[in-house]
């Protein structure tokens, strides 16, 4: 009988330390938990106050343009003249015009084909992590140089904490979902809101992509989506483009458009409104 009372007081003392090691464990891990959210909140607000910064570089284009010809000569820089600039503002060359711009979106939406589509064999990736990619290109200007940045953000749920600094001095968000996919069209909300938390004064372009599987689909179904789209466009005051990067339809277009508004550039492309063809809407 002894020894089965000193066998389960035992026990109870093993569980007892059990018990102790776990709730020990559970309270460094809540502390870990308290400081990771006391410096996150930092960060965010270090980033809400550099919001705001003006990047002026590229104006000096707009000086240099005024008085040229109406549509000025666009040409590929080489691929020895690409120039690595991570955010607007920060080069010294005095002739190269930095911009920055964010595509946000769902995954598996054709973000990354329409970047490739634009860059072409020439890209050069200046900076790749989980959830964010930043993909350059250099364009002549009427002697000035055009370096963009593009900065593609996966469309994962843990790819929101890539907006912050993916949007901060952006010129141009352009915001992209699937034709063929209305939930990714439905998501455009909130990478909108999330996306203007960040920055407020870039243009916003509501793109939907995949154009070629989009024809497809039955007409009744097309109208429905690019009303939808439509209204989207409207509330978030943005312009609308259909797309395809399989056959190159309206990539470039879009990006001329982008030069265009920052540049007070003229923009002679009309509106398209016609179901079964490239919608476009501003």
């Amino acid at each position: 009988m002894a020894k089965i009372i000193h066998e389960a007081t035992e026990n109870m003392t093993q569980l007892c330390r059990k018990v102790v090691h776990v709730n020990i464990r559970w309270s460094l891990l809540d502390r870990v938990s308290i400081f990771r959210r006391f410096f996150r909140f930092i960060w965010d607000r270090i980033l809400v106050c550099s919001i705001g910064k003006p990047a002026v570089r590229y104006q000096n284009l707009n000086r240099r343009l005024s008085d040229s010809s109406p549509a000025p000569e666009v040409v590929e820089a080489g691929p020895g003249d690409l120039t690595r600039t991570f955010s607007s503002g920060y080069d010294t060359d005095s002739d190269l015009v930095s911009l920055k711009i964010s595509l946000l979106g769902d995954c598996q939406i054709g973000k990354t084909s329409f970047v490739i589509k634009y860059v072409g064999n020439e890209q050069e990736k200046s900076l790749q992590m989980t959830g964010l990619n930043l993909i350059n290109k250099t364009l002549m200007v009427q002697g000035a140089r055009i370096a963009f940045s593009i900065w593609d953000v996966g469309g994962d749920g843990s790819s929101y904490d890539h907006v912050p600094i993916a949007c901060k001095d952006s010129v141009a968000i352009l915001f992209m979902f699937d034709l063929t996919s209305r939930c990714t069209l439905n998501s455009v909300v909130g990478w909108y809101s999330e996306a203007r938390k960040w920055n407020q004064t870039a243009i916003p372009i509501l793109i939907g992509t995949k154009f070629d599987d989009f024809v497809r689909l039955p007409p009744d179904l097309q109208w429905t989506i690019v009303t939808q789209a439509r209204a989207y466009a409207k509330a978030m005051k943005a312009t609308l483009f259909f797309s395809s990067a399989t056959h190159n339809i309206n990539v470039n277009k879009i990006f001329k458009f982008i030069m265009a508004k920052l540049f007070n550039l003229p923009w002679t492309v009309e509106r398209n409104l016609t179901i079964g063809e490239p919608i476009i809407d501003f």
